[in-house]
């Protein structure tokens, strides 16, 4: 295929500007993308790739994309640290945003040629003090630009920062006047407004609220869940994908029986299947949480997203039980996810160094099904569940397993990374399995036997 590659500038002037603390999500998100490899860095970039047919005028993108910026702020924004381990926001009034355009003179290699630039974008970790956190590409056929790519720091914006950023994209390319979009997304706080309410004294009695819940679970939990691994050297860890097609109706259906949301469902496999195969009947799991409740971060475009740290004393028996039990749980989980994760780090290894005996947190669970379209109802169509090995990643001191739930276009798919010497293959293959048989079978179950 034979592609030629240029670089257009959006010229950004007459922006907001101004400096003040950073975040708690963008602190939060840079202190774990700061101690991660630099081959893994990249992996926290947030991306979103689309091809656009029948196409779009490149200068209408181009104008767009313009407007956004002046949107949303966090797109201009640097993070320079202090000295002392905290970071401070600046946001730039000017500059200049690059545009990677590839002409493709094949239409039948637009497809290619798109994933082929995504990848290129997505796979470079971003340098938040010298850089704005946001990367754009685009494969142009015939005059009109036929895939787009964004590529964004996760300092910059969670999941659904980026859902809400693509969908503006789209209505300012459809001519949506930005004065029209911005009325519409009120009330939307800004990084540094968010800033501000952090450090008011109403946002510092959120924070210590919410610390104090979380210290309370932490020293509540069992001290250790899955047996010590042995002193082996550390093996890359293996991630498995069991995508399922007949899951989405499943925990729709486990829902309405029991009046829980579906993540409860989904949380409830997860923390019964990770009693069973660590030998406890308690399960203590992180929990990332989109921090959304406030209505001023609702249709924020950053990152709010945080750790809730979930306790279930009693993760065994009867299935129903067990997602009615996480619902009420899950509930206070939420309330308190909301803070600043580096003062909370500061107090859990003053209770460390004391001696204090501390919950294991080396289980994380996220929920992403919001930040991808409904499932169609005939999606399981008959098709078989499948469990694929897609690739190998570098050790994460601290962790056991890392599961998230994907929704993709007609199927929902368990993602898990995990810790070999912890829980080797077999093992996983049996987590993930096992969170589909205990939803199908409950989905399954008649009426009578969920109450």
């Amino acid at each position: 295929m034979v592609t030629t590659r240029q670089l257009s500038e959006i010229a950004f002037s007459s922006g907001r500007s101004g400096s003040g603390p950073a975040t708690w999500g963008q602190q939060a998100i840079w202190d774990a993308v700061r101690h991660l490899a630099p081959c893994d860095a990249p992996r926290y970039n947030i991306t979103a790739a689309a091809p656009l047919d029948p196409g779009l005028p490149l200068p209408v993108l181009l104008t767009a994309l313009d407007r956004l910026l002046h949107l949303h702020d966090a797109l201009h924004t640097r993070l320079v640290p202090d000295g002392d381990g905290r970071l401070r926001q600046l946001v730039d009034p000017d500059g200049r945003l690059a545009v990677h355009t590839e002409h493709c003179p094949a239409p039948d290699q637009l497809a290619a040629a798109g994933t082929r630039l995504h990848d290129e974008l997505a796979a470079r970790p971003f340098d938040c003090s010298g850089e704005w956190p946001i990367r754009v590409g685009v494969v142009e056929h015939d005059g009109l630009v036929r895939h787009v790519s964004l590529v964004l720091a996760h300092t910059a914006v969670d999941g659904n920062g980026m859902t809400r950023l693509v969908a503006d994209l789209t209505a300012l390319c459809l001519g949506t006047a930005p004065a029209e979009l911005a009325a519409l997304r009120e009330p939307a706080r800004q990084p540094l407004e968010e800033a501000e309410f952090q450090t008011s004294e109403r946002g510092r009695r959120r924070d210590a609220g919410a610390r104090k819940q979380f210290l309370r679970k932490l020293c509540l939990g069992p001290a250790r869940l899955f047996p010590q691994p042995n002193d082996a050297p550390a093996a890359r860890f293996p991630n498995a994908v069991l995508r399922s097609p007949a899951l989405p109706a499943a925990v729709e259906l486990v829902a309405a029986a029991h009046r829980v949301s579906t993540s409860s469902v989904l949380l409830a496999a997860t923390a019964a299947m990770t009693a069973k195969l660590s030998g406890s009947t308690e399960a203590v799991l992180h929990v990332v949480v989109n921090n959304r409740f406030l209505p001023e971060l609702a249709n924020a475009v950053s990152t709010v997203a945080g750790e809730g740290l979930f306790h279930l004393p009693d993760a065994t028996g009867e299935f129903g039980g067990i997602v009615r039990r996480t619902h009420a749980a899950a509930i206070g989980t939420y309330r308190h996810a909301y803070y600043d994760k580096l003062r909370l780090d500061e107090e859990i290894a003053a209770l460390a160094a004391g001696g204090v005996p501390l919950a294991d947190r080396s289980c994380v669970f996220n929920d992403t099904r919001e930040l991808a379209p409904p499932v169609p109802a005939e999606a399981a169509g008959g098709e078989r569940t499948t469990l694929t090995w897609p690739v190998e990643f570098e050790p994460r001191p601290g962790l056991t397993y890392a599961l998230d739930a994907v929704r993709t276009a007609d199927a929902l798919s368990l993602v898990m990374t995990a810790d070999p010497a912890v829980l080797p293959r077999s093992a996983m293959e049996e987590f993930l399995y096992g969170i589909e048989e205990l939803v199908l079978d409950e989905a399954a179950a008649p009426a009578t036997a969920r109450t």
